[in-house]
Formats: structure tokens, sequence, C-alpha cells
């Protein structure tokens, strides 16, 4: 009969003497302390997330777990990098051994050392999305599908399409048709190109980023010999954002923790914002289904907002109904400030009155840097650019590009400049190198026919198709060079004169250049709405050259506006909200809360009976409102004028509508007559 025997764990260090119940809350206590097993950390916002893992890192050391035996699962390369260099500072151990850093690196770090397992030689190399690109357009290149005659998606798109298939429980397929339905009939070719591509990335010996996911997991699942290796190495799983993770991370964290079960995963199921990347939401609300005897430990102490502030966040989540609920508690005294519900009269008014407030700010004391301003488009930060500009305050833009900086806002203007100055070379190559199979080369030949055609020469002209279609392009490219000709047509009377920009920039939409968004970017739907914004803009001008004035003036502000690179001094935050989750700051005013735009009406739309895309607008406004540290301003504006359909009486978002009244101070905005 077999006998057990049990070796008692001998720290390789000396203890760090932390007093862990007084350097913790008791939740945090409770959590950092929790016994062998699966262990699920409901961290609420601002609730010091960092502070707990960093201490069950360092209470597993101080008890004699080996460095090597703990591996610690992050989102970033930052939070692995702030996370070690604290436990380093509490602990007096060698933490060298430990595994800790992203998803991705400890992927890449299992497949050096086994990648021929799967084909691959350890020398492999990482592509990054610019490699990936190249690749992608050598495999398009070598296939026998004729890119030119019809508009096929780009190396851009088809990567995406690709790393979703990928990273979901969704197929090529289904990916295809319900994200990129409009590609739909050219799902043979689309399929034959992810194939062709998956052999060239093995000839070449090359990775993508998701390989470095979706390889790793292949390889444990193919190989028991490999994968009972990591098993029994890593006797603790520690799990950084679990709300945040997609399927393949949730598998390889079950296959590498279900032995032994010691996988304790932090998140917070009410910040769960991303599956339109892939994160399902689903694994942090299904984890004590997939552990048994899960202990659940719930971290409310917020130490970041006022007392004000959470009390309406608490509110804004509740109506949620898959969630875990929770209560955010504040560490903070009352401020004796309500969050500011603010009705305002039009988008241009909204824009007015953050500016004036922000000024209003700095001369009571705070800092540019501490004031953020959140929108859950990025275009709805358009005429909030314009104003800043105009008031002189600098600002920073972590979204994206300057609105008018971005590659599609600067097409669309090249057609309106062509059309309204006929020399313009570089508007003229701009727009026909969009074409398919219309390089450089082409662009030069057509622009010297153009300049030595009578349409260039004249000083008036009815159309321009009658003398762009006598060019000679390519046969293949045809159809597309007649389409931008009768596009080109539409931007000018049969007298000659030009029509509005508003006019313009809507048969430019709808036309040629349509369809090459849709082939050449990934976020399509976004692009759109940046255009339909800017169409708007465009109705306060009836003359073309002011119109392009202001927009060649205000994209040029480079003192004002700044990536946040290119910002080197006090400066108003701008940011999607996405984009300012893990970020913190003293003011934050989050604009465009009204119904459709915040929530997104493309989002409720698609919303299926169980409701999860409102469920996950909702988490959007609670990360939102859970920014703010000490003032909070909410606006809506009453009256939107579409492009299309004049002015529209807005309702306020539906999340406002949720709020007790008596959680807000509603301010009346007016005008001074003066």
């Amino acid at each position: 009969m077999a006998r057990d025997y049990t070796i008692n764990r001998v720290p390789a260090n000396a203890p760090s003497n932390i007093d862990y119940e007084k350097e913790l809350n008791d939740s945090q206590f409770d959590a950092v302390t929790a016994p062998p097993g699966p262990a699920l950390v409901i961290a609420g916002a601002g609730s010091g997330k960092t502070r707990t893992l960093t201490y069950r890192v360092a209470y597993l050391l101080d008890n004699g777990i080996n460095p090597k035996n703990i591996l610690l699962l992050t989102f970033t390369n930052k939070a692995a990098r702030e996370m070690l260099e604290r436990v380093e500072e509490l602990v007096s151990s060698n933490t060298a051994d430990l595994w800790g850093g992203t998803f991705h690196s400890i992927g890449n770090k299992i497949l050096r050392r086994h990648a021929a397992r799967l084909g691959w030689e350890t020398g492999f190399s990482i592509m990054d999305r610019e490699d990936q690109k190249e690749l992608m357009q050598s495999v398009i290149a070598e296939s026998k599908i004729d890119v030119k005659e019809t508009r096929f998606p780009k190396p851009d798109v088809l990567g995406n399409m690709f790393s979703l298939a990928e990273n979901t429980s969704e197929t090529l397929d289904e990916v295809v048709e319900l994200r990129y339905p409009y590609f739909y009939h050219l799902m043979e070719q689309i399929e034959g190109l992810h194939v062709a591509y998956e052999e060239k990335k093995k000839d070449t010996n090359s990775m993508d980023f998701d390989d470095l996911l979706v390889k790793t997991l292949l390889l444990l699942k193919e190989n028991k010999d490999i994968c009972e290796i990591y098993q029994k190495q890593f006797e603790f799983v520690l799990v950084d954002e679990y709300q945040d993770t997609n399927q393949v991370q949730a598998e390889m964290i079950d296959l590498l923790g279900m032995p032994q079960k010691n996988v304790m995963v932090v998140g917070d199921d009410a910040q769960s914002i991303y599956s339109w990347r892939g994160a399902d939401f689903r694994n942090i609300l299904e984890f004590p289904d997939r552990y048994e005897d899960t202990k659940r430990y719930v971290i409310e102490t917020n130490y970041r907002s006022v007392p004000e502030i959470l009390t309406f966040a608490n509110a804004a989540i509740a109506p949620n109904r898959e969630q875990f609920k929770k209560n955010l508690a504040p560490a903070r005294p009352d401020r004796d400030m309500l969050p500011a519900l603010v009705p305002v009269a039009d988008v241009s008014t909204q824009a007015q009155f953050v500016a004036q407030r922000i000024l209003e700010l700095r001369d009571e004391g705070i800092e540019l840097e501490e004031i953020a301003i959140l929108y859950r488009a990025h275009y709805q930060s358009m005429e909030i650019q314009m104003e800043l500009t105009r008031r002189g305050v600098p600002f920073f833009i972590t979204s994206g590009l300057r609105f008018f900086e971005q590659a599609h806002i600067k097409d669309v203007a090249s057609f309106i400049k062509f059309a309204a100055n006929r020399r313009d070379e570089i508007a003229f190559k701009r727009i026909v190198k969009m074409l398919p199979g219309f390089g450089a080369k082409t662009a030069d030949n057509l622009w010297r026919s153009w300049r030595g055609s009578e349409g260039a020469q004249a000083e008036v002209i009815g159309t321009f198709s009658e003398y762009l279609l006598d060019f000679k392009v390519p046969k293949k490219g045809e159809k597309a060079w007649e389409q931008l000709a009768y596009t080109l047509d539409e931007l000018i009377s049969a007298e000659g004169e030009l029509y509005p920009p508003v006019a313009m920039i809507s048969s430019i939409a709808n036309g040629v250049y349509d369809d090459y968004m849709r082939s050449k970017f990934p976020n399509y739907d976004n692009r759109i709405q940046d255009i339909r914004q800017l169409e708007r803009y465009s109705e306060g001008f009836e003359d073309v050259a002011e119109f392009l004035s202001q927009l060649s003036l205000l994209a040029g502000q480079d003192a004002v506006g700044a990536t946040q690179e290119e910002s080197d001094k006090e400066s108003v935050c701008l940011s999607s909200v996405h984009q300012a989750k893990g970020l913190e700051w003293r003011v934050v005013f989050v604009v465009w809360l009204a119904e459709g735009m915040f929530p997104n009406a493309r989002v409720l739309d698609e919303d299926g009976e169980d409701e999860s895309g409102l469920e996950e607008e909702r988490r959007l406004f609670y990360v939102a409102v859970t920014r703010a540290k000490d003032e909070l301003y909410l606006l809506y504006p009453n009256m939107w004028h579409g492009a299309h359909n004049g002015n529209v009486i807005q309702r306020p978002s539906r999340f406002l509508e949720d709020i007790p009244t008596d959680l807000v101070e509603e301010w009346r905005v007016g005008g001074n007559p003066w």
C-alpha cells in the first residue's frame, strides 16, 4: 500500500515582514491571503486592483512558493512591469524566475521552446501590423484573385477578419457575414486567402500576434507531455483584467490552471467593454461554473472618487441584469457638489460650455492636464476641438488624429479641392490612387493627360466625364474610373458652378469613395460617421473656398491640438471612453449623452433579445463616470442638426433617465445678451 508523504515548503529568502492586515483594507486582505483553490476577485473601479494582485504575489512568495511556480498574466507590458517592480520593492526574494507578462509575451516564451512541434523553427519572426500587411499583400499577389476587377478587402481588413475568427468562437464565414456583409459574396476567395496566408507564415517561419496565443493553445492541446510540464510548473496562476479575456485566453488559463485549480482571476465585470475586439464577457460571469468551489471576493472601497460621484456610478450600472452586484463605497469625504447634468440647446452650445467651464476651472486652480472630455465615438469631438482651438485651449487626443487630419477626411477634401481648383495636382493624384489598380505611375500619366485637355484649360466646364472618359486607363480599372468621373460630375452644376459643400460631401460619400472605404478601412462604420459629421459641419458654408480654407486652418493648429506623444505641456485630454479605461482625472466632461449617440444606435439595432449590446453600452457609461475624481459634468444637446433631415429634437440618453434626480444637479445654460 502506497504512503503519502508531503514536503513542507521552506522560503528561498527571508520573509518580507509585510504587515498585510495593516497595509490592506479588509476586502483586499481577504483576497490577498486567500487559501489555495480557485478565486474570483471582483475589484470595483478605483478599488486598488493592482495593489491586491501585487500583494498576492508577495504573499505567495512569503509562504514559500518558488517564483518560477507563479504565472502572472496581464494585458499590457506596462501593467506587468508595474506589478513586478512593486513586488520587488515589497519582498527580499529574487523574482527573476517569476513568469510575469502579457498573454502574448508568455505565449512567445513557450513557443520559443517548442515551436518545432508545430512545424516552425524556434527562431521564428514575429510580425507587427506592417509586416503582416506586407505578407498579406504577397499572398494576394500570388493568388489568382483579380483584386483589380472588384473592390476586394485590403490587407488590413483581411487581417481584422482573420484575427476575429481566431480569437472568438465565430468561424471566418460568420465573422464576414455578421461584421463585413458587403464582402460576403467574396467568401470563397477570402477563405482561400486565409489558407494561403497560414501556409505563407509557415514557409517564412513567421508568426503574427494572434499566433502567439492561438499557436500556444494549439501546442498545449496537441502535446500532452508539454502541457503537463507547464501545468506542474505553474502551481499558482494569477490573471489581471480577466473580464477582457477572449475565448483563446480563457482556454489557455483553464488548460494551465485546471489541474491544480490555484487560479485567481481579478477583474470587474462592470468594466467589460471590448466585445468588438473579441473579449467575451461570459468568461468572468461563468468562472464560478467552470471552477467548482470558487471563492468570491468583492473589493468595493473606492479611493478615487468623491461619494457623490460613486453614488451616481452605482445607480448608473444598477439596471444591468448580467452582473455581479457590487456597491462602490467611498474612502474620501463628501465634497458637497453633485454631478452636473447639463442639457444644452445644440452641439455648438455644448462645445462652448465645455470650453468656457474648462477656462473657469483653470482659474480656480485645476491644471488642464487634470481635465478630460470623454465621448462614445471620435467624431463627436469635432465641434469641441474647433471651440478649444478658437479659444486657445491646448489639448491632446488619445482617440485618434485631430479630426481634420484623418485620412478619410483629407480624402473627401481632395475631391472638393480638385473640383474647385482643376490645377490641383496633389488632390487629383490622391483621388486617382484610391482606385483599384491605379498606382503612382498611372496617376502621373493621367495628370499629364488632364493638364493637356481642354477641361483643364476651359474657364467653365459642364462635366468632368466628357474629358476623363476619353483617357486611356488600365482595362481592369475602367469601371472604377468611370465611377470617379461621374462622382466628380455630381460636384458641379450643368453650368459648371460648384454645389455647396454639404451637397458635394454627400455625393462623394455615396459615390466612388464609399466602395473605397469599405475595402480600405477595418473600421468603416466609424469613418462614415466622421464623414457625416463633416457633412453637418459643412452646412454652415455656402462658399466652397471658405469651407476649404477653414479645413486647412483647423488641421494646421499644431500649437493647440496634438497627440499625446506630441504634447509636452499642460493640455486637456480628449478621449473616447474605450481609451480612457484605466485612467483618471480630477474633472471629467462626458458629452453627447443623447439617445442614439450614447448608447450607440447601431449597437442597439444589432442587439438581440438578451440586450447584451445595451448592457455593454451601459458598462461603457459606467467606465466614463468612474474616471472622475472630483467633478463630473454630463452633457446632452436638445437639438441636433442632421445633414439630411434638418433639426432633430433629441432625447437624453436612457442612461441619464435611469438616475434618480436627487443624485444630480441640473445646470440651466443660457446666453449672455451682451
